[in-house]
């Protein structure tokens, strides 16, 4: 296995489309749809590799905040993770810790903090991933109940 950033080049947008679409079409997130080229540009893109083929991603970009929040001081830089997707037959391998880790490392000399949004149906899963296994902090989340 293989972790590595890259550039955006046509060919690394036509991979991370279509994996976006075989992520769409598993219906495991709240409102997913599958990526355009407008969506990839501007971050930075890792990638995990087996044998030369992509099997995972995770993009995202720098931002700075502009005001004072119970989070953190205007002014404070931060990775905003917009997208971590393994294949599903590569789960459960540590492929998206890896790739989560080696961002980390890579980013971590820019920025002041990670931080990200989720809109996993698998709610248990994913908080344990990021906050168990990543060592992330739960600060918020938006709840709701259809009434009708």
């Amino acid at each position: 296995m293989v972790v590595k950033e890259t550039e955006l080049t046509e060919e690394v947008a036509g991979q991370l489309i279509s994996l976006s679409e075989d992520w769409e079409k598993e219906n495991c997130c709240h409102g997913y749809y599958k990526n355009t080229l407008d969506n990839l540009k501007g971050n930075r893109i890792f990638l995990a590799l087996e044998n030369g083929a992509v099997v995972g991603y995770l993009f995202g970009h720098k931002e700075l905040t502009e005001k004072t929040t119970s989070i953190y001081e205007a002014g404070t830089s931060f990775f905003e993770i917009e997208e971590l997707y393994v294949k599903p037959e590569f789960r459960g391998r540590g492929i998206g810790r890896m790739l989560f880790q080696y961002m980390e490392t890579v980013v971590s000399p820019d920025v002041d903090m990670l931080m990200l949004g989720t809109a996993s149906k698998n709610y248990r899963a994913i908080l344990h991933f990021y906050i168990d296994e990543l060592g992330m902090e739960f600060w918020s989340a938006r709840l709701f109940k259809k009434i009708r």
